[in-house]
């Protein structure tokens, strides 16, 4: 079996377009997770009017944002941003697997990848060492990824 490694450092974005939804709840972490990705992307070259935000109530909303955005077939990828901190009541896992498996179906379903950017944590302590503290900036990353999958995509030729 031969390995496929494209050479996606050379590969330029600047006619790749993004979207980005995010949910409003626990907006002190989901907006720095946002403008992270962003920074990221406009760093990389992509034009400040190729990066789409759009807000959506909370995490469970994510996944119909997704399916929606992709549904315009003007993004090259799409990617959530959420956050949920476990509390008293079953509900976080309630969210997280809605969420979890509702992105997970895109997916495998739809030619656009989404890229999870759902904080699920337990305490908004561990939220804030995601977002530029010692645990990295998950903004950062999901920028990172939408690149690469956008990258994989083309070297296939699709």
């Amino acid at each position: 079996m031969s390995q496929f490694v494209p050479d996606f450092k050379n590969q330029k974005m600047t006619d790749a377009r993004v979207a980005i939804a995010v949910a409003r709840w626990n907006g002190h972490i989901t907006s720095r997770l946002t403008e992270g990705a962003r920074q990221t992307l406009l760093e990389a070259g992509f034009p400040e009017d190729a990066i789409d935000v759009y807000e959506v109530p909370g995490a469970v909303e994510l996944t119909f944002a997704a399916s929606q955005l992709i549904e315009t077939e003007i993004y090259d990828a799409v990617i959530v941003f959420g956050c949920v901190i476990k509390g008293d009541t079953p509900h976080f896992d309630y969210v997280c697997q809605s969420v979890t498996q509702g992105i997970t179906q895109l997916n495998a379903d739809i030619d656009t990848p989404v890229i999870f950017g759902l904080l699920t944590v337990n305490n908004e302590q561990q939220a804030l060492d995601r977002v530029g503290g010692p645990a990295g900036h998950k903004g950062v990353e999901a920028a990172q990824t939408a690149m690469d999958m956008i990258r994989f995509r083309r070297a296939l030729g699709v």
